[in-house]
């Protein structure tokens, strides 16, 4: 199979017969063989049933359907689960990611060399004050935490090599942050395609402001749990140490000052009337708290089946 394409879809049943219809027109000639993945993410309008007539007319199309709404990385987890392609590509069924552009995506990973190409709406036709102006906030913050160089990370349109695919776990919104999550899976090789983007023809956005706020505190998440997911002490202990070193020493260095006047005969406050000292106190209780926490942290993460889970590009014999 060269090509696997995954669709999430919730509630797109006035759009699923133009897109079907687009895609085949924008492969014809190009691709020898595919299939269309279709994700049903728990749709309440008749999508599912629409789906089902098109793979009767369409063999390449294949149906994964969910009992309820599970959000778009549950979708595409699944979908990259069963995708059989050489290469995989991702887009919405939403019309605004244009298959036309598949083709030369498709190059750029295997000539190119790229595990993945994401793509890049420069030009898009959404609100400015509610989707283009938060979207540049946001993707500039994803650049500054993950040090890639993406315009548009959360582009839905994106190539991969099945092995990147293969190789990570997409889960809560973590979609957002698929390059993120191969680069640290070692797939360095990322690359970018500016893709021209469509107005929406039908329906309305399923994702509103909130998404930003989420997908900011998603971003620290993914963040964290790629850095210190498997050495959590690392950041717990390192943190409680230093929080434990300076409450102390600001305490010896006020009992230092107090007994310095005091044997000098100079007027000197007690320690405990000083707020510098409960200060004090509080830090090294909160270096205690998290010194602990890492301590228990690196108790689960050594319990963990995952613990010893890596990616092996290759091996001889």
């Amino acid at each position: 199979m060269e090509l696997s394409i995954v669709i999430s879809l919730y509630n797109e049943e006035e759009s699923l017969r133009e897109l079907i219809d687009w895609i085949a027109r924008a492969l014809e000639g190009k691709v020898s063989s595919y299939e269309i993945i279709m994700v049903d993410d728990g749709s309440t309008d008749g999508s599912w049933n629409l789906v089902k007539e098109l793979s009767e007319s369409h063999p390449e199309i294949r149906g994964i359907r969910f009992r309820r709404n599970y959000g778009k990385s549950a979708a595409l987890y699944e979908g990259f689960a069963a995708a059989k392609g050489e290469i995989v590509v991702t887009m919405d069924a939403d019309l605004q990611d244009d298959p036309e552009e598949i083709p030369e995506m498709m190059r750029m990973i295997r000539e190119d060399g790229y595990d993945l190409v994401s793509g890049w709406k420069k030009k898009r036709y959404d609100n400015v004050i509610t989707k283009n102006i938060p979207s540049k906030i946001y993707n500039a913050t994803a650049r500054k935490v993950t040090g890639l160089k993406l315009h548009d990370m959360n582009c839905g349109l994106k190539a991969y090599r099945n092995e990147v695919v293969k190789s990570i776990e997409v889960y809560g919104d973590m979609h957002r942050f698929i390059p993120y999550l191969a680069k640290t899976a070692g797939f360095s090789r990322i690359g970018e395609k500016e893709v021209q983007h469509q107005a929406r023809k039908y329906g309305k956005s399923k994702f509103g402001m909130e998404r930003f706020i989420h997908g900011f505190l998603d971003l620290m998440s993914v963040w964290f749990l790629q850095r210190f997911g498997k050495k959590p002490m690392h950041f717990f202990g390192g943190a409680g140490t230093l929080m434990f070193l300076i409450g102390t020493i600001i305490a010896i260095w006020l009992i230092i000052e107090k007994l310095v006047l005091q044997g000098a005969g100079r007027h000197f406050r007690p320690v405990t009337s000083q707020p510098l000292f409960y200060l004090a106190l509080v830090a090294v209780i909160v270096g205690v708290v998290l010194f602990l926490a890492g301590f228990l942290a690196e108790l689960v993460s050594r319990s963990s089946q995952e613990r010893n889970r890596y990616n092996i590009k290759e091996t001889i014999r």
